[in-house]
């Protein structure tokens, strides 16, 4: 059996076909293009499904349910995007709208929720209780217990990027202060660079943005192989940082598993060793099993592939 897995971002729409062993058959984006009304991003996520379809050498006939993962706060039950401040959204009735140009069930997921179990379906051999931890735009986050998606009572929960890091600190994009985001997505470390770099205009990392044309997630962390003291600087205050909220997250569930995902994810050993060494320190358990820490493996397929399971999931429900 199929299903169609989309992947809702704020900069591109990724959307998948996949089986029910989690295998993408095939895959495609299109920019979000977020600013527009929101029926024509929902417009743009029925012509790609189509067309990804059809490119798979397969047709709708053979597809049992729809995925979609979005950012925000999700009403599962009634399919509606009930608020989003990333992708603007408020009460947008997604799943219904999405059916005028597909005639399937459709089933809406938190888009870190829906990585979360893309990750766990694939990858987390089964675990009691898994925490999936996204480094992106923002920072997202996903919470599995015996099997299952938790978020709440009411749908809002295991927001992880909005504990307080800083009290009254960095402004977040949820309208509070000193929240996780504001200091481990790569929106921040991006700023962190920016601040590091007119600060110390000597450093390489001027010279490495200059040539490739922008400041991105990768710019502290190749400066700083490359032995710039102001790059190591940014670098290592910047995994301290996602390692300070990992910790409260182990320190308040203690999963068996968790898997640090989105772009900066790929940095590997990079990120994660310190990481490791940072929570040796600073875990309050010091005599029981810990948490197995580790980089995700699917990458920017995590989200497709969990949108998918949402669907193939609500259908047994």
């Amino acid at each position: 059996m199929y299903y169609i897995g989309i992947d809702l971002g704020g900069t591109n729409i990724a959307i998948g076909l996949v089986d029910d062993a989690g295998r993408i058959l095939h895959s495609d984006s299109v920019p979000t293009v977020k600013e527009r009304h929101w029926s024509e991003i929902i417009r743009d996520m029925a012509d790609l499904s189509k067309k990804v379809v059809a490119d798979a050498g397969h047709s709708l006939e053979e597809v049992a349910a729809v995925g979609i993962g979005c950012p925000g706060t999700i009403d599962k039950v009634s399919g509606v995007v009930v608020y989003s401040n990333n992708i603007v959204m408020d009460h947008v009735p997604m799943a219904e709208e999405f059916r005028k140009y597909i005639d399937l069930p459709v089933f809406l997921e938190n888009d870190a929720n829906a990585a979360a179990l893309g990750e766990y379906a694939v990858y987390g051999e089964g675990a009691d209780s898994f925490v999936f931890m996204t480094l992106g735009t923002g920072v997202g986050g996903g919470i599995i217990l015996n099997g299952k998606v938790w978020s709440g009572f009411n749908g809002a929960g295991a927001e992880i990027g909005h504990q307080t890091l800083v009290f009254g600190g960095e402004p977040c994009t949820c309208g509070r202060k000193g929240c996780l985001e504001a200091y481990a997505s790569v929106t921040a470390l991006i700023n962190q660079t920016k601040a590091a770099m007119e600060a110390h205009p000597e450093s390489m990392m001027n010279e490495y943005a200059a040539k490739h044309g922008k400041v991105n997630g990768r710019t502290s962390f190749e400066c700083a192989r490359a032995g710039d003291p102001a790059a190591i600087a940014v670098r290592d205050r910047y995994i301290e940082y996602v390692a300070e909220g990992i910790c409260s997250i182990v320190n308040i569930l203690q999963p068996e598993i968790l898997s640090i995902g989105g772009g900066i994810s790929r940095e590997g050993e990079t990120l994660l060793v310190p990481i490791k060494e940072y929570f040796a320190h600073n875990d309050y358990n010091k005599h029981m099993a810990k948490t197995d820490i580790r980089i995700a493996k699917l990458f920017g397929d995590a989200g497709i592939v969990g949108a998918a399971k949402t669907a193939e999931t609500g259908m047994a429900e």
